[in-house]
């Protein structure tokens, strides 16, 4: 197979395989003949269930959800035993999200799965590549080695999924292939269990009386953007003149500021703060979103209007292309103008619910398992 392109020495190798080594299998009913099931690998930080809330999001809670409806078994590769051949798994795909992968891994890995005919997804849900971009998350403490891995990766791999049609385009010019699979929520997470326990011993309920809060979370990536809210939080109160509070989930190191709260939650990974914001979404009597006017931001999903909604929050967010789709829904995208937030915000402070048109989106839509088998085409075909 020495010098035959990369795609025909896959389908060589595939061809192979299936015909020399056997595969895991599945029987749709009893007696039913043995029908092949592929086999999925993911590549991401962490392991044990416990990852990073982007790797849960993009990732992990997908593929769970596609193996549960039977068309692939799927597991975490550890990319030093792919590399060197040890895992010797029949994979039809291996997903390898954004900077998981040294930049020195990256080119042995891709090497790897083109001598055993593996198509190579990337997954990245950020503009990593503009300068504008770039410069943003160095800011979030992303240093140049991890930049260069995910660069590197989007330019080998077979194909790039990303969130958005905007950072589709920015990673068009660099790809081969780009597919846009919108974020969407996992119901086991997002939906209200039937005993959600006390919350007693994590402070969370001992909250201050004669006020209304609303909250702000995110990654350290949005620090700039909650500088936008200050005016829009000082000395606002509701209409029936309760004092307007906003709290602040992740976003930034800086607790001290007078004009919000920084709350705390307990230690846990992914799913186990979702069931906690939803265990405690009476706290709330809003979310809000903003977002810079700046390049990297419009790449950006609308993934925080997806989850206030679940938290039957209304969702006050910047006006920008990544909630042009939301606020066809009843999500209330907002200019950049303070006094329009102002209003925003007391308007939804007082209504207090989500939106029962952004409910059923996120319902009908934006929920794993609703989006037409889009993940499964991706990594399959």
């Amino acid at each position: 197979m020495v010098g035959m392109p990369r795609d025909l020495v896959r389908r060589a190798v595939r061809r192979l395989r299936r015909t020399v080594t056997g595969t895991p299998v599945a029987t749709s009913a009893p007696g039913a003949p043995a029908v092949p099931l592929p086999v999925v690998g993911y590549v991401v930080a962490g392991g044990g269930g416990a990852h990073p809330a982007s790797a849960h999001v993009r990732v992990v809670r997908r593929t769970e959800h596609l193996a549960a409806s039977g068309v692939a078994t799927v597991q975490q590769v550890d990319p030093e035993s792919f590399v060197d051949g040890r895992d010797t798994t029949p994979y039809a795909a291996v997903l390898v999200q954004r900077d998981i992968l040294p930049r020195a891994t990256v080119d042995p890995f891709l090497a790897a799965a083109a001598d055993r005919g593996v198509r190579v997804v990337a997954e990245v849900d950020d503009d990593f590549f503009t300068a504008s971009g770039r410069q943003r998350l160095a800011r979030a403490e992303y240093d140049p080695d991890r930049l260069a891995s995910i660069d590197a990766l989007v330019r080998g791999a077979d194909t790039v999924v990303v969130s958005t049609d905007e950072l589709a385009a920015v990673v068009r010019p660099l790809a081969r292939s780009v597919a846009v699979v919108r974020n969407a929520l996992d119901p086991e997470l997002w939906t209200p269990r039937a005993d959600p326990g006390t919350g007693a011993d994590d402070g969370a309920d001992v909250l201050p009386p004669h006020e209304y809060r609303v909250l702000y979370m995110g990654t350290l990536t949005h620090a700039s953007d909650l500088e936008l809210l200050r005016d829009v939080f000082t000395d606002l109160v509701a209409t029936d003149g309760t004092p307007i509070r906003l709290e602040v989930i992740g976003i930034t190191d800086d607790t001290t500021a007078d004009w919000y709260r920084s709350v705390e939650v307990p230690d846990g990974h992914y799913p186990a703060f979702a069931r906690w914001l939803v265990e405690h979404r009476d706290r709330w009597r809003a979310g809000v979103a903003p977002l810079r006017d700046e390049e990297f931001n419009r790449a950006k999903s609308d993934l925080k209007a997806l989850e206030y909604t679940a938290l039957d929050l209304p969702a006050v967010v910047s006006d920008r292309p990544s909630y042009r789709a939301a606020s066809t829904f009843g999500v209330v995208a907002v200019p950049d103008d303070p006094a329009a937030w102002r209003a925003a915000v007391a308007t939804a402070v007082d209504r207090g619910h989500a939106d029962p048109a952004a409910v059923a989106w996120v319902a009908a839509d934006r929920t794993i398992g609703r989006d037409d088998g889009a993940w499964r085409r991706v990594l399959l075909g």
